[in-house]
């Protein structure tokens, strides 16, 4: 096991880790002991009480955060005809059809971070789900990345849509911010994205939904919450 650093050992030392903590206090100590020389990314780590090994149990969703996520996202848009230019008009970074899907193909390239596409070229991109799906690069319906309302789903992107899906161990990880925004607009984040998980709670799911929560930095400690928090997170939503 390797040795973690002075900075890390100092700033794990700050954590009591017997305790759980509200969500306020949890985001103000991770940014505490955020000790990198980059922006580090704020994490949140939420283990629900389901049993992804059976469909009726998965959760899989998207949801826009009020204050995005603080990087630039390349978006590349697989759509022909005047949804091209519909597309380049509202942000995205490359549009097009045929021509980069033979790019990826047999260049083997991949300088974006997100892509969404017009059902009538799903056939087409089909050709490079080996590649992209795997990279979990594959424009999906479901998260709304499949769709002849391209403008928007450009502009959701851009504007910090987050997509996240439970793991096999029934936890789902996902970035909230920077810990520039400071603690109001993680905790804004957190709102949001806690109550979409919420929403997508599968009938199927019994017992306690949310069971377990965990906040960190890049580089910081893991920082438990109290679940039973969530109520005074969401109403950050109303306010």
């Amino acid at each position: 096991m390797a040795k973690r650093g002075k900075k890390y050992l100092a700033a794990k030392a700050k954590v009591d880790p017997t305790r759980r903590y509200s969500f306020e206090e949890a985001v103000k100590l991770a940014l505490e002991c955020s000790y990198a020389n980059f922006d580090e990314t704020v994490d949140i780590a939420v283990r629900l009480g389901v049993d992804p090994r059976h469909a009726d149990q998965m959760v899989r969703g998207s949801v826009v955060l009020p204050n995005g996520l603080g990087r630039q996202v390349r978006v590349l848009v697989f759509a022909k005809g005047e949804k091209v230019q519909e597309a380049l008009d509202a942000g995205a970074d490359y549009a097009g059809g045929e021509e980069y899907i033979e790019k990826i193909q047999k260049e083997g390239w991949l300088e974006f971070d997100k892509t969404v596409a017009t059902p009538d070229m799903m056939g087409a991109v089909g050709k490079i789900g080996k590649i992209l799906g795997p990279r979990g690069l594959m424009p999906n319906a479901k998260l709304g990345t499949v769709t002849f309302d391209v403008a928007r789903a450009v502009k959701e992107i851009k504007a910090g849509k987050l997509d996240f899906r439970v793991d096999k161990a029934g936890i789902v990880h996902a970035p909230m911010g920077k810990v520039s925004f400071g603690p109001e607009k993680l905790l804004q984040n957190m709102a949001a994205f806690i109550d979409t998980l919420i929403r997508l709670k599968p009938a199927a799911s019994k017992g306690t939904y949310i069971r377990g929560v965990a906040v960190s930095t890049t580089m910081g400690p893991g920082i438990k919450v109290d679940p039973n928090d969530v109520r005074v997170l969401l109403g950050t939503l109303e306010q």
